[in-house]
């Protein structure tokens, strides 16, 4: 027996079936409902063509969600499946689904209780679409049946045919990983995902997966008048905040005269309250600024202040310069 569901036999469910199946409690869908999915680990589920018309599906776990009556069935594939593709329909393609499947006598009309690795196939068309899955079904990957493949014209291309479908979940609390349609909703407020690049919270007031932490992107923001972008080819000036980390960058030139010395702000120039750095305002951030130090030296550095009124300072002894470079970082908390 190597493809085990625990909890779905009435009578005969054994140690190994409850040690191997991924038995505990899951992400929830709902009040009742667990996300279905496989559980990520090396790789499970993998789909390798061992013939013409043959595929073998590899070892793997997940739990496969009935109704909410019913509840979810935690699986294991403890040995490889090898399935036999149905032959083409001689005018249509056609695209069946590999699926993990659970049949249970007392919620379906099968008579029959066990777990299995199956092809659900699809209806054959000259536009082919997955075919609707039946209830306790889990997708592992798609398959495309082009007219006229067999085996004696030899079968299919598994190099072009198989389209993923694998979708993950994870223990109650634990990061959803990346894989399936990235559509679905959340269930509750802080619930976690990842999207292959980082991760984002799911907000139930905004009914949406949001950035972790907040991340605003880069934004524009407008210079006043007396100062400009310095050329087409330096970083606008822009703002962005991760969580309580804020980032400057852009290069700007003061068009009214130069940079103010003395410890004087910018004039006219303040940065919107929520980037300021605390919400004191005689403390500041400490960054450093590129300018034109000289007239000998026309590129170096100076130390710079953000204060906690969002006002940007230059610490030149004289005015020398009439641009700043910025490139840094300091934090709001």
């Amino acid at each position: 027996m190597t493809v085990r569901a625990a909890w779905l036999l009435p009578l005969g469910q054994t140690r190994q079936d409850t040690r191997t199946a991924p038995v505990g409690t899951m992400a929830p869908e709902d009040e009742m409902t667990s996300r279905a999915g496989v559980i990520a680990g090396g790789r499970p589920f993998t789909a390798t063509g061992v013939g013409a018309m043959q595929v073998q599906i590899g070892v793997g776990r997940a739990l496969v969600q009935g109704t909410a009556a019913q509840g979810a069935y935690p699986v294991a594939v403890t040995a490889p499946e090898t399935l036999t593709v149905a032959d083409g329909d001689a005018q249509y393609g056609r695209i069946d689904t590999v699926v993990l499947r659970v049949l249970d006598g007392l919620y379906d009309t099968s008579e029959q209780t066990l777990a299995a690795v199956e092809i659900i196939q699809g209806e054959r068309s000259d536009t082919p679409t997955a075919p609707t899955l039946p209830p306790a079904c889990l997708a592992l990957w798609d398959i495309a049946v082009p007219a006229g493949t067999s085996a004696g014209v030899g079968g299919i291309n598994w190099a072009t045919a198989l389209t993923d479908r694998r979708r993950y979940t994870a223990s109650y609390g634990g990061i959803i990983p990346r894989g399936g349609p990235a559509s679905y909703p959340g269930a509750y407020d802080g619930q976690y995902r990842d999207t292959g690049t980082g991760l984002e919270r799911w907000s139930a007031a905004a009914a949406a997966w949001q950035p972790y932490p907040a991340d605003t992107g880069w934004l524009d923001l407008p210079l006043p008048t007396g100062y400009t972008r310095f050329s087409s080819n330096a970083y606008p000036f822009q703002i962005r905040k991760t969580g309580t980390q804020v980032h400057l960058r852009g290069r700007i030139v003061r068009t009214a005269g130069l940079i103010p010395a003395d410890g004087q702000p910018l004039p006219g120039l303040t940065l919107p309250q929520t980037y300021w750095p605390t919400q004191s305002p005689t403390s500041y951030a400490e960054v450093s600024f590129g300018c034109e130090v000289s007239a000998t030296s026309p590129a170096g550095t100076v130390r710079g202040e953000i204060s906690g009124r969002g006002k940007i300072t230059a610490a030149f002894q004289r005015p020398s310069s009439s641009w700043l470079a910025f490139g840094c970082s300091w934090w709001t908390d």
